[in-house]
């Protein structure tokens, strides 16, 4: 598959939000669960990072960094609604930014558990952060699918990134890690 088709394909599934530009749809939280983890560059940066990271990897873990991430995710956004607060939360954001761009950056590729666990700490920190944050008057079940499908495309729009390019491209992965990283030192001193 060519990157003009993925590209193709991937502006066809978010077409369907364009008749949602305006208001007056209801407010049923979907739009803005998906506007999440886009709106923000702390969440857009790590869920990018997620998938160029997973791409960078070998066997399960290809699989495995995304699906723990999307499911520690959901978890900590159920825990948001419940009003749950996790100490430190905005520097576990940022910390996560920094260490998923380093992660990317390095192409480090650590034993599967460390790198889940990891990667399970960071979405934790990112769903409670969207569960905290349930717009008023929206259903918290479609702005929860909202945000963890938006989250899946980032994942997967990094991760189709690095497997397309040619290995060449390489070193512009990492660079664009170490920019990730470079964010992650920022938004921890800011």
């Amino acid at each position: 598959m060519t990157l003009k088709r993925i590209l193709g394909a991937l502006a066809l599934l978010l077409t369907p939000a364009l008749a949602f530009a305006h208001p007056g749809h209801g407010d049923n939280g979907l739009m803005a669960g998906i506007s999440h983890p886009l709106g923000g560059l702390d969440h857009l940066l790590a869920m990018l990072a997620v998938g160029l990271w997973a791409a960078q990897q070998q066997g399960a873990a290809r699989w495995a960094l995304p699906s723990t991430f999307v499911g520690t995710l959901l978890i900590g956004g159920l825990l948001g609604f419940e009003g749950l607060n996790l100490p430190a939360l905005e520097s576990g954001i940022a910390a996560s930014v920094l260490a998923l761009g380093l992660a990317v950056a390095l192409a480090v590729r650590p034993p599967l558990v460390m790198a889940v666990g990891a990667t399970a700490l960071f979405a934790l920190f990112h769903g409670v952060a969207h569960g905290l944050e349930l717009p008023d008057m929206s259903s918290p079940w479609t702005y929860a699918a909202g945000f963890v499908v938006a989250t899946a495309v980032l994942h997967a729009a990094g991760y189709v990134l690095v497997r397309v390019l040619p290995q060449a491209a390489a070193p512009l992965v990492r660079l664009a890690g170490a920019a990730s990283a470079a964010t992650g030192v920022w938004l921890l001193a800011g």
